[in-house]
């Protein structure tokens, strides 16, 4: 199993390998694979790139629930730990959104600390993409339902890692502001 940076270029590699063609909701529709990489970039950041494990089931989070790739794929591929971790912050895809949506609120307080720090780097990067120059109503409204239930998910989460809640808090803070 790869190591340090070896790991997170591999997961990376894999991640735009697998997410190819799919498309991000939000500005202009860009590749999803954007969002991947924001998340990861993110991780790395706040955590002083300390935690090659945790950056790169940053750049998976989504891979289970988006693409064919199972865990036992990333068991092998990349470990237990980081398998675990996106595990972890799979949505069960069969469940309606309002449904998904109330699950991660009522789970996050027990979700371990990489779990933790995914999630909330994961809600910065989807907050990031719903902010808009001059927002019709249509994406304020849409931004600001998102806000709330960002909102609850986080406050499970916090408490891990002080850099990641000033950054939620201060993207919070801005799309506020853009309203």
């Amino acid at each position: 199993m790869p190591t340090g940076l070896r790991l997170v270029s591999e997961a990376a590699e894999l991640a735009a390998r697998r997410h190819a063609g799919q498309q991000r909701k939000g500005r202009d529709e860009e590749p999803y694979v954007n969002h991947l990489a924001e998340v990861a970039s993110v991780l790395a950041a706040t955590s002083d790139g300390a935690d090659a494990e945790l950056v790169a089931a940053g750049w998976l989070h989504d891979i289970i629930e988006d693409t064919d790739t199972t865990a036992d794929e990333l068991t092998q591929r990349f470990g237990a730990r980081v398998a675990g971790l996106v595990e972890e912050v799979t949505d069960d895809m069969t469940l309606p959104k309002s449904e998904r949506r109330a699950v991660q609120v009522i789970a996050a307080p027990g979700k371990s600390a990489g779990a933790k720090q995914i999630k909330i780097a994961d809600k910065i990067s989807n907050i990031r993409a719903r902010i808009f120059f001059e927002p019709d109503l249509e994406q304020q409204l849409e931004l600001m339902e998102y806000l709330g239930w960002a909102e609850q998910v986080v406050a499970g989460c916090r408490g891990v890692n002080p850099r990641l809640d000033t950054l939620f808090d201060e993207t919070v803070a801005n799309a506020r502001g853009s309203l």
